[in-house]
């Protein structure tokens, strides 16, 4: 059942939350997960219905007009932001929609199951590996995997995650790190194929090609179906960014559903804030034409 004190919400166990979904996809309709870096943007993000909520440190620098690629590098306490925007920001404003708790799984200063504990204790639902190291590559990637910062942190996390009856979220970037989420436990695998492009602070150029984010999708797919048949698979970033995109993908491969994190907070505030800011300057002030003049004002 929903949270035992309060008769509906937060906490779901994990039985609950995959039967909500299945009953998504059940309907023929696709799962959406969308990221959330303030209280504002989860509220009128349940309203339009999506499925799961993903609370990572990333979201408050998004939301502070920062890149996302922020949310990696060593800007702050990532579990802590997280925890801190769940706690104060998420939990107490939705209503039914459950709320997945971003972990920094690497950070060699938490005793992971002490953590999820306090994850679990919060109020939410799930655990989602972010930051996550699967998209971090080449030299430093080799860097992280020597020095005991690597996936297999992620890896293991997931996995105490699935003991502790909380949800998992997870993102990959290649097929290997799918067929080790799946080994892990993972609920749903998001095939990560790179930043997303688009807006003010997204991606350019550095961006893949729409070939390859359908193939490494498809891909990552198949090898996690060869450990287990149970999992949800979803799609994220790169040239995803519009609800055609999404579609694009959903229709070109296995993918059941989309998580959305710049593509739907960020996208929406830039367009929606830039748009209704453009439409109240449209408006025309007769007194501006008598403002100082000393004329008759009108009472």
């Amino acid at each position: 059942m929903p949270n035992p004190w309060t008769g509906k919400g937060n906490p779901y166990t994990r039985k609950e939350v995959r039967d909500r979904l299945m009953a998504t996809i059940k309907r023929g309709d696709a799962i959406i997960a969308a990221g959330a870096g303030t209280g504002i943007s989860a509220k009128f993000i349940e309203q339009g219905g999506a499925d799961l909520l993903i609370i990572y440190n990333s979201g408050r620098f998004r939301m502070s007009g920062h890149g996302s690629t922020c949310g990696l590098m060593a800007y702050g306490d990532a579990n802590a932001v997280a925890m801190e925007i769940g706690e104060f920001e998420v939990l107490p404003v939705v209503e039914e929609i459950p709320v997945i708790c971003g972990v920094h799984a690497t950070d060699p200063r938490r005793r992971m199951w002490h953590w999820l504990g306090k994850v679990k204790e919060m109020g939410f639902s799930g655990v989602n590996n972010f930051p996550t190291h699967t998209i971090v590559d080449g030299h430093f990637r080799g860097v992280l995997e020597e020095t005991g910062m690597g996936v297999q942190k992620e890896f293991e996390m997931i996995a105490l995650a699935r003991k502790m009856d909380l949800f998992s979220i997870v993102y990959v970037a290649t097929p290997a790190e799918a067929v080790e989420m799946a080994k892990a436990g993972a609920d749903a695998i998001i095939a990560h194929v790179g930043t997303t492009v688009g807006g003010s602070i997204g991606v350019k150029k550095a961006v893949v090609s729409w070939d390859f984010t359908l193939k490494r999708t498809q891909e990552i797919i198949d090898a996690a179906r060869r450990v287990r048949k149970d999992i949800f698979f979803l799609c994220h970033g790169g040239p995803i960014n519009t609800p055609a995109d999404a579609n694009r993908v959903m229709q070109g491969t296995d993918a059941v559903g989309f998580v959305g994190a710049s593509s739907l907070e960020r996208m929406g505030v830039e367009a929606s804030l830039t748009n209704l800011t453009r439409d109240f300057k449209q408006l025309k002030a007769p007194a501006a034409k008598r403002f100082g003049k000393g004329g008759q004002q009108r009472r």
